[in-house]
């Protein structure tokens, strides 16, 4: 039987601490067992985030070009290094019992990964993964970055898909701590700014595809 998810369009400008209290909350009540699998679908604010392993040092921008650039910092407790958050970026909060799902972490992230690959198949992208680095990947450049945290099996975080993001501002951090390689998104690949509706749309269909979800 095919399991249920609920999608909830959170819109643009969240303030990342706003979407991690909200995460929190719906953890935890997924774990009570309150409410079925979700996906937060949203828009940041500028923010640079560190995960649990980040090295500060991966922030290149002291606290005058931050305020100058209106870029938030903040520490949070999911997994990998420093990332950057956005308009016109595309991130995606899944809040699903693994357990249930019969998913083991790695395969959870293989299928956050897959789910990202097919949707922006649809606009005529081929992306694809690198064997050294999570993420999704067209060429040398990250076109998707990935940042999970599992407690009590169930998700938190997930992944954050460059759609027309302004990728200048990813020049103030060593994005996920990758030295040899850069970043790219959907408007730079085809030369023009795909609609986030459509983007999004695509991303439900395939998160929705890849974990056998009903929506």
């Amino acid at each position: 039987m095919r399991k249920s998810l609920t999608i909830r369009d959170l819109g643009q400008d969240i303030p990342y601490s706003e979407a991690l209290a909200l995460q929190e909350r719906l953890h935890a009540q997924r774990c009570a067992g309150e409410i079925p699998d979700t996906l937060l679908l949203l828009e940041h604010r500028r923010v640079y985030t560190l995960g649990r392993s980040a090295d500060a040092g991966h922030i290149l921008w002291g606290s005058h070009d931050l305020q100058a650039a209106g870029i938030e910092r903040v520490e949070t407790n999911r997994g990998g290094d420093v990332t950057y958050h956005g308009p016109g970026q595309l991130v995606g909060y899944p809040i699903i019992h693994l357990g249930d799902a019969d998913l083991h972490v790695v395969e959870y992230v293989t299928a956050l990964e897959e789910s990202i690959i097919r949707a922006v198949a649809a606009f005529g992208i081929v992306a694809g993964r690198d064997e050294r680095n999570r993420g999704v990947w067209v060429g040398n450049n990250k076109l998707a970055a990935l940042g999970i945290r599992v407690s009590h099996q169930v998700t938190m975080h997930g992944f954050a898909l460059n759609v027309s993001t302004h990728l200048s501002d990813f020049g103030g951090i060593i994005a996920c701590g990758i030295r040899d390689a850069g970043v790219t998104s959907m408007e730079r690949i085809l030369g023009a700014a795909p609609d986030m509706a459509a983007v999004k749309q695509a991303v439900i269909r395939a998160f929705a595809e890849v974990l056998d979800y009903t929506l």
